[in-house]
């Protein structure tokens, strides 16, 4: 018999999954997503509507993020611990690794740069702070979704149409990231090579730190040896985890 989630532990992960979603969803959906009865969503749902951080489209029987949770997003946006803990770590990566480094958070199927150190005598890169990229395309988007639970994989990727492309390369199916992922998980740490740019290669690790969903990876030109970029970059990790957690 499983245990009751606590009714916070249980706001939060409805926060959390209708954030990453690009529409407005059912409540039907929301409960599976979060494992929850349809009943104690639907009451759950009703009590976050009060306070303005869900919104009720009943036309379309729908549920999305309230101007409430924008506030408390536009908070965390304006105090940046992310990149503020992240950027000397980042910089010391690149000292140490001599290739160009970057720090990724996942908004909804995008991977969103936050942070971009370019190394000296590198050839430019199209990632930058602001950009957003598939996620299933990017190491550092494929080390993030690696650790999700599988409903919320899902409901990012519901069918072949959730799928874009950008050289002819990567997943293009819900069965193919998931093998991907599995073995993502298994590694400890995600790769791509020319599935964002022809001739550049990446690998990333995973931030866990709670609620945030963050990645470090380094790129590099994939017809050099990567040599060991895979410890660095984990160890980078790793780092930013612990100054998050403090």
């Amino acid at each position: 018999m499983s245990r009751p989630v606590p009714a916070a532990t249980a706001t939060l992960r409805v926060l959390r999954f209708l954030s990453a979603q690009p529409v407005p969803v059912s409540a039907s959906r929301i409960a599976s997503a979060v494992g929850m009865p349809r009943s104690s969503t639907y009451h759950l749902l009703s009590a976050m509507a009060a306070e303005d951080f869900v919104v009720h489209y009943v036309d379309d029987r729908t549920w999305g993020t309230g101007i409430a949770t924008w506030e408390v997003g536009h908070g965390f946006a304006r105090q940046e611990p992310l990149a503020r803990l992240g950027r000397v770590p980042l910089a010391r990566l690149v000292d140490r690794v001599g290739q160009s480094a970057h720090l990724v958070v996942l908004h909804g199927g995008d991977a969103l740069y936050v942070i971009e150190e370019r190394a000296p005598g590198r050839p430019p890169l199209v990632t930058d702070v602001g950009v957003r990229i598939p996620a299933h395309l990017t190491a550092s988007g494929r080390a993030i979704l690696a650790g999700l639970p599988a409903a919320q994989v899902r409901a990012l990727y519901p069918g072949r149409g959730a799928f874009s492309s950008r050289t002819g390369l990567g997943p293009a199916t819900p069965t193919e990231l998931h093998r991907l992922l599995v073995q993502t998980r298994r590694r400890g740490h995600a790769v791509e090579d020319g599935e964002v740019t022809p001739g550049f290669a990446s690998v990333a690790a995973p931030i866990e730190a709670g609620a945030i969903h963050a990645s470090v990876a380094v790129t590099w030109e994939s017809h050099r040896d990567p040599g060991e970029l895979v410890a660095p970059v984990q160890e980078t990790a790793a780092e930013i985890t612990r100054r998050l957690r403090r």
